[in-house]
């Protein structure tokens, strides 16, 4: 069998739409759910008093912009 280069643009069109398609399944399936919602309120999920990692308190920012 002689590989020439639309050979392997053909194998990688193939390989691309089985990820392609493994990824959606994997990505709708059911069980997974819990954790991708979980993971989606990630954002929202810091205490009311707790400041975010890294941010200055909130005095030192009143303090800044007067």
């Amino acid at each position: 069998m002689d590989f020439d280069v639309n050979t392997w643009r053909s194998f990688i069109t193939v390989l691309s739409l089985g990820l392609f398609l493994g990824l959606m399944a994997w990505t709708l399936n059911r069980r997974r759910q819990s954790a991708f919602d979980e993971a989606a309120n990630l954002p929202f999920s810091e205490e009311p008093g707790e400041e975010p990692a890294g941010a200055a308190p909130l005095d030192a920012q009143r303090s800044n912009k007067q």
